[in-house]
């Protein structure tokens, strides 16, 4: 048996901080390799807190606090982005990604939100504005706007 601190959410074992004994092939071949946790050493252990604590700061707590972050993300107006493009081109070279849309957000003056949260059904691949879908709760979805801007690539 293998004993792993968990950084991310994983079904049926545990959440991110927490201590779990697992198979060691499960963890040397599966939860190792693509970061959903880290071996257990006193130095990793340290290290919980941590992963804990940003955790814990995206993390939508109840209704009435996902109400308040949809009011603060409605406030915001359009999300400003950029991506490299050829010059004359509204088509990007690569698309926009969760991990973008939600930095440009923080950037922004918004709330910081994990970006899982976000509904990227279609990869945003062009410049322009778009529309992205946000569940912050069962019951609490706000729709964000965005303005792709292109910026020539060298």
């Amino acid at each position: 048996m293998a004993k792993i601190i968990l950084t991310t959410d994983v079904a049926n074992l545990g959440g991110p901080g927490d201590i779990v004994e697992v198979k060691d092939g499960y963890a040397r071949n599966y939860l190792l390799p693509r970061g959903y946790a880290i071996v257990a050493s006193k130095g990793a252990e340290k290290n919980v807190r941590t992963i804990q604590r940003a955790q814990e700061s995206r993390r939508i707590r109840d209704l009435d606090h996902a109400k308040e972050i949809k009011a603060t993300l409605e406030g915001l107006g359009a999300i400003q982005l950029t991506g490299k493009a050829a010059a004359g081109s509204k088509k990007l070279f690569g698309s926009i990604t969760a991990g973008e849309i939600v930095d440009a957000i923080k950037a922004q003056g918004g709330p910081l939100l994990d970006k899982r949260v976000l509904d990227l059904r279609d990869h945003i691949k062009t410049v322009g504005k778009h529309s992205v879908n946000a569940r912050l709760h069962p019951n609490v979805k706000v729709d964000l706007r965005l303005e792709v801007k292109a910026v020539a690539a060298n």
